[in-house]
């Protein structure tokens, strides 16, 4: 008879194919077996009956700030706020932390913290700024993901935007290096002289911030960064597209051919510039909220499967950065990343129909296709056992004392899921359960391994 470390039984999973109740068995971090009535024996069972077992979550798109500026946050409070959401692992920004992560020696800095906090896994970017091309080799040979790039003011000092030479020759070395390149898309022109003209006629409100930053912005700087990357052969994200029309300029340039894919995030989804407006703070970001209408049309993307997967853009930052009346000072980013399965088990589920299979692959399986993790793609025999078990007949109403961060501000603070994380493990540990972390830090550093560039345009 076998013995395992771990069988769940009787759970639902959430398969490539679509649920399937099975039982499934777990040693030494992977996934063992899975089958109906499994047998064999293990050291813990658990019996996963009414509850729905997804691949664990991987969040592309988080900002934890160490070194140097734990105090927005660290990797020991926001990686609570990841398991108790069901995520298992993340790839972390390369800007926010201090000194953000343009050279090797800033890599290990980053390594450093990570490992001794972190509970659950983690990759990095790297950073592309001005002056750093001659540092992406090393990068790649550390391990990074790929390279950040904002065509943007990216708020912080020492991460200065790329111009356009930075950006294309950063593309040149990247698709000799295989790597991808990631851009925040914002003409920098349009937005800074805006917010300029604004300020100097004393309009500093919410709304006057969500002007300054018009769709035409966003779109000009997506043409541009699929141009370069067109003309350079290197493969490009964009990342946190606001809009139906930004997402309908990756469309088509990958149907010409183009290695080029991008994401949305969950306050795109159901946020929008009355809420921006309500909420105030919390709900300031770049790009902003849109309008009810863009709102919608990034949904009808979602459904097209032209968008490849859902982040939270966690970026937190110290209470005293996010308050004031005038919005162009306050910092600009949203703390949402314990809520992003549940965001879109509510919405993208509940609300709009979109199988769970969908939902585990914008949330999981594309983004380890996309940037070279294998082993954490699909629940099957020989991945890592990164499990989340989310009870979908739960609803709960979010408290900012459920908040894991380091600052409890949210602006999905009082709104209500319909799903509940009830178990997060990751590679075969128990990380969170019933409310509580419950391991140390298990966390370790993945390297991009075999990488599929080129995503399917099939829904799954």
């Amino acid at each position: 008879m076998s013995v395992y470390d771990l069988i769940l039984r009787s759970g639902t999973l959430v398969t490539a194919d679509g649920p399937q109740e099975a039982d499934l068995a777990v040693t030494d971090g992977r996934i063992a077996d899975i089958s109906p009535e499994l047998e064999g024996v293990a050291r813990e069972e658990v019996d996963a009956s009414g509850l729905h077992v997804f691949p664990g979550i991987i969040d592309a798109h988080a900002h934890f700030n160490e070194p140097g500026r734990t105090h927005w946050e660290g990797f020991a409070t926001g990686t609570r706020a990841l398991a108790a959401g069901g995520i298992t692992a993340y790839v972390e920004m390369p800007l926010n932390a201090h000194p953000p992560t343009c050279d090797a020696e800033c890599f290990d800095l980053k390594v450093a913290a990570a490992k001794a906090s972190s509970f659950v896994d983690f990759a990095l970017w790297g950073g592309l700024v001005p002056g750093n091309v001659v540092h992406l080799d090393e990068l790649a040979e550390r391990g990074v993901v790929g390279f950040k790039a904002f065509m943007s003011n990216s708020g912080i000092e020492d991460f200065k935007a790329a111009d356009d030479l930075t950006l294309f020759e950063g593309m040149q070395r990247a698709a000799e290096l295989g790597l991808p390149v990631l851009v925040h898309a914002e003409n920098d022109q349009i937005t800074s002289w805006l917010a300029r003209r604004a300020v100097a006629e004393g309009r500093t409100t919410m709304r006057d911030y969500l002007d300054s930053r018009p769709v035409v912005a966003e779109l000009e700087a997506i043409g541009r960064a699929i141009l370069f990357a067109e003309e350079t052969g290197c493969s490009l994200h964009v990342v946190h597209v606001s809009t139906g029309k930004g997402v309908a300029l990756v469309a088509t340039a990958r149907a010409r051919g183009v290695d080029v894919t991008c994401e949305t995030c969950a306050h795109y989804l159901v946020l929008t510039q009355e809420d921006a407006e309500e909420l105030g703070a919390a709900a300031k970001c770049a790009p902003p909220l849109r309008s009810r209408q863009h709102l919608e049309a990034l949904w009808g993307q979602i459904v097209e499967g032209n968008v490849q997967f859902v982040t939270s853009d966690h970026s937190p930052a110290p209470p005293e950065m996010k308050v004031g009346d005038d919005y162009f000072k306050i910092w600009g980013g949203i703390m949402g990343c314990q809520s992003l399965l549940n965001v879109m088990l509510d919405e993208g589920h509940r609300e709009r129909g979109l199988p769970l299979q969908r939902v585990a692959a914008l949330l999981s399986g594309n983004v380890a296709e996309r940037f070279g993790f294998p082993e954490k793609r699909h629940l099957e025999v020989g991945a890592d056992a990164d499990l989340a078990l989310v009870d979908l007949d739960s609803s709960f109403t979010l408290r900012a004392e459920d908040l894991f961060y380091r600052h409890k501000m949210s602006p999905y603070v009082g709104r209500t899921f319909r799903g509940n994380v009830a178990r997060t493990v990751v590679r075969g540990t128990t990380v969170f359960r019933d409310g509580v972390v419950v391991s140390e830090p298990v966390g370790r550093l993945l390297r991009p391994g075999q990488r599929e560039t080129r995503m399917p345009g099939a829904r799954a």
